[in-house]
């Protein structure tokens, strides 16, 4: 079983000091909202419970707590959706119908904007690499996307005729590489996220919309890690499909969704040919229908929509001015005490994403996306600790101290051989149901860890480390123990 083990005993420095809060960061004291799961325990390898420390909010957010009870109050009536006459299934189809109009109001949609439920974000770029543009069968243009987007909007474009572009140091740089090359011509799309999912640096895409249009192309943003954060408006901004995912929304179940201009997605290839998908149906050939059903075939994800578009209506509700503070603060106060911290590097993409204005912004307010002022970033803090493995750092503070953060490539390969951390990082990310403890407590852990060494020996277990002789166990209705799952492939050289 073992292929590598870490001594307890590590050589360390020293550390010179650990941030402590002031009133600035008095905003993040507590919660911004309530989530569900917020208080469970976790169980340290050396004995005792605290309270699990979530700062991986990036992978999946825990549900909002109404969001749960929402979903408690409407579960009695789940049933299958379009097919049934019944009571139920009735008010099922309209909960799931009514889904679009808030995911499409919550996104500022136009009002013949498609609205598409899918499984996740992924599925959604998959289900327009699908639709794109095609004469015979030949498409009649390309996908243009940069170096440092997740796989999700990276790998469906692969499949398609397509360009990429290396992104520049900067990110006034990086459009002026992407308005070069879309001066070629040729390009039917722009693929492009709305902030990063390793670094949370934040993308102007109002710019980056005006610059795709200004060359005949239309704009897809990957928005799983920015609607979670940022008040979004495509048609304000100039978007042309829009995609993102309810588990990182605060929504449970796999639930994702497309939203964007109807006429490539009722010309494109249904994405599950199935019940639903259709007009009629024969033998030896079919009539597709048009609108979201033509990719939705089978039996949809009622309860997943259903949730992801609660979800949408909390957010929508929130104070922007009070959001905003409340994230900055445990931000700012984690990166502060980082950079206290001997030996911790944190990393980031364009050396101008803290102050990058495009200029077609919303008055300087540094609330949209298509602005880029303020911080410039979500609620994401990438880091490496200069000697550890990320994978050991991650386990350690999971074992040790309760805290629960990502580590690896995050799906992103180039962009992590291009940051020059090609075995990977670590990724603390935070939300609405963060509070400025969980930062105190990783900067804290990490400090020990500086001054002490690691408290436990540690081995690589299935391609992921672990703690030797761990006789922690889950709860009785989860069958495994820690450390059996192993690593996932996108952790992995």
């Amino acid at each position: 079983m073992t292929t590598a083990t870490i001594p307890a005993t590590a050589d360390v420095q020293p550390s010179t000091g650990q941030a402590r809060p002031d009133a600035r960061f008095a905003v993040a004291r507590r919660p911004l909202a309530a989530v569900t799961g917020a208080e469970i325990q976790a169980p340290l390898i050396q004995g005792g419970h605290v309270r699990y420390a979530n700062l991986d909010y990036g992978a999946s957010a825990p549900a909002l707590s109404v969001v749960s009870a929402y979903l408690n109050e409407i579960l009695p009536f789940y049933a299958s959706v379009h097919r049934g006459a019944g009571y139920a299934s009735q008010i099922s189809t309209s909960v799931y119908e009514n889904a679009r109009t808030i995911v499409r109001e919550f996104v500022g949609g136009r009002p013949d904007d498609a609205v598409i439920f899918t499984r996740n974000t992924t599925d959604s770029l998959n289900l327009l690499a699908g639709c794109l543009p095609a004469v015979d069968g030949v498409h009649t243009g390309e996908v243009l996307y940069l170096d440092i987007e997740h796989h999700a909007n990276l790998l469906p474009w692969q499949r398609v005729p397509h360009r990429s572009v290396i992104a520049a140091p900067t990110l006034a740089a990086t459009l002026e590489l992407l308005r070069t090359e879309l001066a070629h011509g040729g390009v039917s799309l722009l693929a492009v996220t709305g902030a990063s999912n390793v670094t949370g640096e934040i993308l102007p895409i109002r710019a980056l919309a005006a610059l795709a249009h200004d060359h005949g192309a239309r704009i897809v943003v990957d928005a799983a890690q920015l609607a979670p954060h940022r008040r979004i408006d495509i048609a304000a901004d100039g978007v042309d499909y829009l995609a993102f995912s309810g588990h990182k929304l605060y929504a449970p179940f796999g639930a994702g969704v497309l939203i964007g201009r109807p006429d490539w997605l009722d010309a494109g290839t249904p994405h599950l040919a199935g019940g639903g998908a259709v007009q009629d149906a024969r033998i030896d050939g079919v009539s597709w229908t048009t609108g979201p059903a033509r990719h939705e075939g089978g039996s949809p994800n009622v309860l997943g929509a259903a949730t992801l578009a609660r979800a949408t209506q909390v957010i929508a509700d929130l104070d922007v001015e009070q959001w905003h503070a409340h994230e900055n603060a445990i931000r700012s106060f984690l990166v502060e005490g980082l950079a206290r911290i001997d030996g911790v590097s944190v990393h980031q993409i364009f050396s101008d994403s803290a102050s990058f204005d495009s200029g077609t912004g919303d008055s300087g307010t540094g609330t949209g996306p298509g602005n880029g002022t303020g911080t410039g970033t979500i609620g994401v803090v990438n880091f490496s600790l200069e000697g550890y493995d990320a994978g050991l750092v991650a386990a350690y503070l999971s074992a040790e101290h309760g805290i629960g953060l990502r580590d690896g490539r995050f799906c992103a390969h180039p962009l992590l051989r291009r940051l020059g951390l090609p075995s990977g990082s670590l990724r603390a990310s935070f939300g609405l149901g963060s509070r400025l403890e969980d930062a105190q407590r990783l900067l804290a852990a990490l400090q020990e860890l500086r001054r002490t060494g690691l408290g436990w020996d540690y081995v690589v277990d299935a391609g992921r480390w672990v703690p030797s002789n761990d006789t922690r166990t889950y709860p009785h209705w989860a069958p495994n123990t820690p450390g059996t799952a192993g690593a996932a492939p996108c952790t992995q050289d």
